[in-house]
């Protein structure tokens, strides 16, 4: 059983798992055309075949992609998500490694099975009850990967959080877009997640140029 002291990447993947034998591999994701089952097989072929991964993002390489895709996708579904609670052998002894490459990536599509599969009643679920100091890591997350996440944004783009107050420039600009909301609403929005459930305020100009459609991870 998952505690406080485990950290907290492995207890977002343990209750992940635990989430999509939950729901089973056939229901939708916020990732648009995914079923649960195709966003296990992504993280699967991301971490178990990086020879392949880069097909992802790498258009000549999408083959190489859909090749180890296929073979993960043969595993049957509760044996696919034994192997996915298991961290890659390179990141098991390192928890914080396994932090800096995993959090984004765990908390969104963790977001994307929960709210995709309605488990409040809808698609717009309410945000989890997080601990403070796992919020903390989800802010310390984003702000490390800011660069990447923001960079569609066109626009200045500042993060301000609901729940202590911080703020902090996400992409810098004359004229910004402040998102407002709890950091895991914040990562969302700045994946491309229409379901986060944020503040966009700045002036009419700064809004206009902000295409959020441009955002994605």
């Amino acid at each position: 059983m998952s505690t406080r002291s485990t950290p907290f990447v492995r207890r977002e993947r343990e209750s992940l798992g635990d989430l999509m034998l939950e729901v089973g591999p056939d229901v939708p994701t916020l990732c648009t055309g995914w079923t649960t089952r195709d966003l296990l097989d992504h993280l699967l072929v991301r971490e178990r075949a990086p020879w392949a991964a880069a097909g992802i993002v790498v258009p000549p390489l999408a083959p190489l992609t859909a090749l180890a895709t296929r073979r993960v996708h043969r595993v049957a579904w509760p044996d696919a998500v034994a192997r996915f609670r298991t961290p890659p052998a390179p990141l098991r002894p390192v928890a914080a490694l396994d932090a800096l490459v995993n959090t984004v990536e765990l908390v969104v599509h963790h977001e994307d099975v929960r709210r995709g599969a309605g488990l409040a009643g809808d698609r717009t679920t309410a945000p989890r009850p997080l601990h403070a100091d796992d919020r903390d890591e989800v802010w310390r997350a984003l702000l490390r990967m800011r660069r990447v996440l923001a960079r569609p944004a066109r626009t200045g783009l500042v993060a301000l959080r609901t729940d202590t107050g911080e703020r902090h420039v996400l992409r810098p600009g004359p004229e910004p877009v402040t998102i407002t909301g709890d950091p895991v609403e914040l990562l969302l929005f700045c994946c491309g997640r229409s379901a986060s459930q944020v503040e966009v305020t700045g002036s009419p100009a700064a809004l206009a140029s902000l295409d959020r459609s441009a955002f994605g991870f």
